[in-house]
């Protein structure tokens, strides 16, 4: 990451000092309708269409809303019944496969003037360029590098993009999602001192990147409504109240990220682990969810199994339909969703061990009076099945069958299909993991 090659001249034109890495961050405006509308030949600008599966409901979430449909005052995600009666729009299914292919596709379009290192995906719609060594190259200002990229990506895709500049990843971040719509060809560039003046006293804070509404809650009770607001607090105040996640308020609150593209390519974790979960389609009694979390459990070991790791953690998570007669139990602490974890003895990847975990703490935890409408169910510590450590109570060849079971599984599933090979539960009426197989992220493929 020490390249760089840039003319001086090139640097001072956007703002930012020679010497600096110059970043750009570049999000797919409203990719899953612009991707549908592009598709189906028609004007996202100027034709009101949601992404969203109107079968589950109208409760549902909108995955998506064209540039069109925005305009009129409608944002975020919203469910189906808050889009406002009197707007006419036309609603189409997620196809997730679709999105996918688009954005394997325009990723191939920035890797012919980018290289692979120098280029972050953050989203399946967004991702970050460490454009410093390729200015000179291509003899362009980083406004104009990002304006050539989103110009080729439209021309052969038909999606619409914007775009923000910065000399680190988090005011190039900023840049675009604060500043781009805003801005003339959909470029937005920030430094040191148009961050101060720009940014710095703009509210709401949860518009800034990685302060969500909880964070924003506590900085609140400090007294800090905006960036300038951090700044003003000491450092020892944000460090009692957020622990080690202090460092990066302090940072961004300067306009500050030492993070480069280079750093995130090589991070590893320490500890990893694997999740499953799902937004049931309708409220399930204790049982039904109990089947579907059984489904999960055998879905996280073949993944375990695939990737040669056993497991040392269990979490369980889930949570409940709020009706009104629910009130009454959440104000008695019951709580919107219950949930409890538990470190194993030794780490194992068996089907059986796993899954008695499981129930022991679904029955331990869930209120069998209660509905339950999502469910989450993680695999923690994981480690190479070859390095865990046996105790005197693993039964090594019980072990080594289910391994074999689940790999012979595995590989017929990835020759005939994931349906092809399911266990009997899946045949019941509530089981939702046949349908699952045939979705992508949760969504029809």
């Amino acid at each position: 990451m020490g390249r760089s090659s840039r003319r001086e001249g090139t640097a001072h034109t956007v703002g930012i000092c020679p010497g600096e890495r110059t970043y750009l961050c570049i999000d797919l405006k409203s990719f899953y309708a612009s991707v549908e509308c592009a598709d189906l030949s028609i004007d996202p600008f100027s034709t009101n269409l949601v992404v969203a599966d109107t079968s589950r409901g109208p409760g549902t979430i909108c995955l998506a809303l064209s540039p069109a449909i925005k305009r009129l005052g409608v944002s975020g995600r919203p469910r189906l019944f808050q889009l406002p009666p009197e707007v006419r729009y036309r609603a189409v299914r997620p196809r997730m496969r679709r999105y996918m292919e688009v954005s394997a596709q325009i990723y191939g379009i920035y890797l012919r003037f980018i290289a692979k290192e120098d280029i972050h995906v953050y989203s399946v719609d967004e991702c970050f360029i460490d454009a410093s060594p390729y200015l000179a190259l291509y003899g362009l200002t980083a406004r104009g590098l990002a304006t050539m990229l989103m110009d080729v990506v439209r021309a052969e895709t038909g999606i619409c993009a914007t775009a923000g500049v910065g000399p680190n990843l988090f005011l190039a971040k900023v840049a675009l999602d604060v500043l781009a719509k805003h801005e003339p060809g959909h470029v937005a560039v920030l430094d040191g001192e148009s961050f101060r003046r720009r940014i710095w006293h703009h509210r709401p804070i949860t518009d800034i990147w990685q302060i969500g509404p909880g964070i924003a809650a506590r900085l609140a009770r400090l007294g800090a409504l905006d960036l300038a607001g951090v700044a003003a607090i000491d450092d020892a105040t944000l460090f009692r109240e957020f622990g080690v996640n202090a460092r990066h308020l302090i940072d961004h609150a300067h306009g500050l990220e030492p993070c480069t593209i280079g750093e995130i390519q090589a991070y590893e974790p320490a500890r990893h682990s694997i999740s499953t979960g799902q937004v049931l389609a309708r409220p399930y009694t204790y049982e039904e969810a109990l089947t579907v979390a059984r489904e999960m459990v055998d879905e996280a070991v073949l993944d375990l199994i695939s990737k040669r790791q056993a497991s040392g953690h269990v979490s369980l998570w889930v949570g409940y339909e709020m009706t009104h007669a629910d009130w009454d139990l959440v104000c008695r602490r019951a709580g919107p969703h219950a949930g409890t974890s538990r470190k194993l003895s030794d780490h194992t990847c068996s089907r059986e061990a796993l899954m008695c975990e499981v129930v022991r703490q679904w029955q331990a935890s869930v209120d069998p009076r209660r509905k339950v409408k999502r469910i989450v169910i993680g695999l923690g510590d994981l480690v190479d099945e070859g390095t865990a450590e046996l105790t005197l109570f693993t039964d090594v060849e019980a072990e080594a069958a289910e391994r074999r079971l689940g790999q012979a599984t595995l590989e017929v599933k990835g020759r005939f299909g994931k349906n092809a090979l399911v266990r009997g539960r899946s045949l019941r009426p509530e089981a939702t993991g046949r349908e699952r197989n045939a979705q992508v992220g949760g969504h029809h493929a």
